[in-house]
Order: C-alpha cells, then structure tokens, then sequence
C-alpha cells in the first residue's frame, strides 16, 4: 500500500497546488471588471488604488502582527528584500495596470499582462538557468493562442490613447513577473503568508502615501456605491487572491503559478457578460477552450 500511495501524493499535492493558484487568477482577474465599474464615477487611478488598499491593509496588518509574535526575526537583509517585492509587485505593478485601464479596454489589459508569464519563464531562463520543459510551453503556447481569438478584436478597437495605455499594462507586467520570480525564492524562507503580508503592508502605505500627496483630502468623500466596490476590489480581488497566490508559489513554484493564471483573465469573459453586459462570440467561446486546454496541459505536468 505504501508503494502504491506514495507516488500519488507529490501528484495530489502538485494538482492541489494548481488548483488554488487558478482560483486565485480568477478572483485576481476581476479586479478588471470592477474597477471598469469605479471608473463610471469620478475617480482616476491615483483613488482607485487608495481605496483598494485602505480597505485591505487592516486584513493584512492583522496577519502580519500574528506573524511577527510567533515567526522568526527576519534579516535586515529579508527586509529589505520585503521592502522592495512590496513596492515592485504590488504597489508599481497595481498602479500602472490601473493606469492603464483608463486609457484601454479590459479586454486588451487582459491580454497584455498574458506576457507575464512568458516574463517569468525568460527570467527563469536566463537569470538562474532553469530549464523549462515541453510540455510548459506547450501549455503557454496553447493559452496564448487562445487569448489571442478571445481578446483580437479589443486590439482593433482600441482608442486614440491605446499606445500609452499599453506600454502602462506592459510595465505592470514586467514588474509583476519580477515580484513573482523573486518571491518564489523567498517565501521558502519567510514563508507565504508571512511574506504577502509585510509585502502588502508596504505596498498598501506607499499607495495611501501617494493619494494624500497628489490628491486633496476631499476626494475621500465619495457616492456609497465607489465605498462598495472598493471594498469587493480589495478583500475578493485582492486580500483572497494575493495568498492563494503565493500559497500556490510556495507549492509550485512561480513559473507553474503565473502559466495557471491565464485562467483568470479568460474567466472574466463571462463576468463580464453578466455584470457588464458583454455579448460573448463563437470566438470567445473558442479561445476559451483553448486556454482551458492550456491549463490541462500544465495539469499533465510532472510535479
């Protein structure tokens, strides 16, 4: 029986792993949807963003505070290494994604930050040798494949100020890949949810820091209903997806976790058909199912 049963478990364990890693992108990818929402009011990025993070710093000063009564000291050196993932992958990477949705359709944001994988895999590649395999890029290519007959025609439609609006996603992109390659070599010492949380924290001040430096106080006051999808945007699109997240990093290393993410983006098609009123295409339906073959392709690899 033990033959038989310990070969399964990494198998289960790897599958858990993914599977909490696509909730999370999907929890993660909405964001989109909602702050397309926010955008209907008068709010730039600059508020959007405050709000997000007013809302969810106390869910992470709460774990941080537990975390640091019963963790380990951290090194000056892991502080800083904190410090910096804080402001690299959720305070640049957060701001100029919702920067850019100003200026560009949802579904071009969306198929931009698809990049961030093919980001982590050339890091990867390149800056600590790693060797990727057939069937990762098989997954990548297939997904990729798909996001583009989903989202081709937000490309075409895009308006007058699509240019900056992308090189704005583009940058999130790149800054999110970093964090996510970076912090799959920490969180082995620090641990997840240990290091979401001190990452969060730092973000979460540099953002409230920077409204009340270029905006007034008096754009605090706000209709109830940018209260309300701030606090949707910052505990279901942010505090959840953040540590399933990095739970799934910590089980399946970065690469793994950000190819499971082009779920995410794929799934808002059909929020947005509910909540925004989206029609759906036999294109969007298609590329849909090759993302999904995507990610069964990713589901077949070896853990």
């Amino acid at each position: 029986m033990t033959a038989s049963s310990s070969p399964s478990s990494p198998r289960k364990l790897f599958l858990i792993g993914l599977s909490i890693a696509i909730v999370g992108a999907v929890l993660f990818s909405t964001k989109a949807i909602v702050a397309k929402l926010i955008y209907r009011y008068d709010v730039d990025a600059v508020t959007l963003i405050a709000f997000r993070m007013m809302f969810s710093l106390p869910f992470f000063i709460v774990i941080a505070v537990w975390k640091a009564r019963t963790a380990q000291p951290l090194s000056n050196a892991e502080k800083g290494q904190i410090v910096i993932l804080g402001l690299l992958g959720y305070y640049l990477s957060s701001f100029l994604d919702f920067l850019g949705l100003q200026y560009i359709s949802a579904g071009l944001e969306r198929l931009i930050l698809f990049l961030t994988p093919s980001f982590v895999l050339l890091l990867s590649v390149f800056l600590m040798k790693k060797k990727i395999t057939a069937i990762e890029w098989a997954a990548l290519g297939t997904s990729y494949l798909g996001t583009v007959l989903v989202f081709v025609h937000d490309v075409r439609i895009g308006g007058s100020n699509v240019t900056i609006g992308g090189l704005f996603v583009l940058g999130s992109a790149i800054s999110y890949a970093v964090y996510l390659l970076a912090s799959g070599e920490l969180v082995r010492r620090v641990g997840a949810l240990r290091l979401v949380a001190y990452a969060m924290c730092v973000s979460s001040v540099a953002c409230i820091a920077q409204f009340f430096i270029l905006r007034p106080a008096s754009m605090l006051i706000q209709p109830m209903d940018v209260y309300s999808l701030s606090v949707i945007n910052a505990f279901f699109c942010t505090v959840l997806p953040v540590f399933l997240t990095m739970i799934a990093v910590d089980r399946i290393g970065a690469a793994t976790a950000s190819q499971a993410g082009m779920i995410g983006p794929v799934s808002t098609l059909f929020l947005a058909a509910w909540v925004l009123g989206e029609p759906i295409t036999g294109i969007q339906l298609a590329g849909t199912a090759l993302v999904l073959c995507g990610i069964y392709l990713l589901s077949k690899k070896k853990s």
